[in-house]
């Protein structure tokens, strides 16, 4: 049985590593994403063999530009046989009810990053953004939900105050998920699977501590394994 609430990310730059993961937990997890170091290595052509393993793929482009360029994409994307795509909340309002336009166009769902996970508040010092970064979040969770997007791409203590302000029905998707065992890497603003879970999280996105385990089917397992533990 697929777990819905997992996204599996396939962040690898060579069509034998994507394929091999996806083919390897396709059956496995809800959706698998295929990000931008896949996506400029292999171009479109991957997402349809991605999804050929029944999984839903989720194209993370983090699409942020001018609103026509940025609608036009989002029509390519669904083409390409991505079930979910996102885009940038940054771009403003302009920007996502194109993004929004052309999602509905296509039939597939959008969401919009408020904050990446590597991003913290000491970082957020060196940027022309004032505020806290679960404050910024919502209010760019809020401007998503005015442009009738789907959901956000948001850090797990982020999800409370989104969910607060945009009602329990819209999609909180979470990277910078890392069971007790697993390294960091990048992510500052982490959170455990099942800490994600509690706080409302919707699909988490999880992909080093997997992939790049010494052991990724056990690694999986142990994930699946708290993943289910939250009812």
């Amino acid at each position: 049985m697929r777990e819905e609430r997992l996204c599996l990310a396939l962040d690898f730059g060579s069509r034998r590593e994507i394929l091999g993961f996806a083919r390897r937990f396709g059956g496995n997890v809800g959706w698998l994403k295929v990000g931008l170091e896949a996506f400029v290595a292999e171009g479109p052509s991957i997402v349809a063999e991605v999804a050929e393993t029944g999984a839903r793929v989720f194209l993370d482009l983090k699409l942020h530009d001018i609103p026509t360029t940025v609608g036009r994409a989002v029509a390519a994307a669904s083409r390409s046989g991505a079930a979910m795509v996102n885009v940038h909340a940054f771009g403003g309002r302009e920007m996502l009810v194109a993004a929004r336009e052309a999602a509905d166009a296509a039939r597939v769902q959008l969401v919009a990053v408020t904050l990446l996970t590597s991003l913290d508040a000491r970082s957020l010092a060196d940027l022309p953004v004032a505020g806290h970064p679960e404050g910024i979040a919502r209010r760019l969770a809020v401007l998503a939900k005015e442009c009738g997007l789907d959901g956000v791409v948001c850090a797990a203590r982020d999800v409370v105050a989104v969910k607060s302000a945009c009602g329990s029905g819209f999609l909180a998707v979470v990277p910078g998920i890392r069971p007790s065992a697993a390294d960091s890497f990048d992510q500052k603003r982490i959170a455990s699977p099942a800490a994600a879970l509690r706080e409302g999280a919707d699909v988490l996105v999880v992909g080093r501590p997997v992939t790049a385990a010494p052991d990724p089917d056990a690694a999986l397992e142990s994930l699946l394994a708290e993943i289910q533990s939250v009812s």
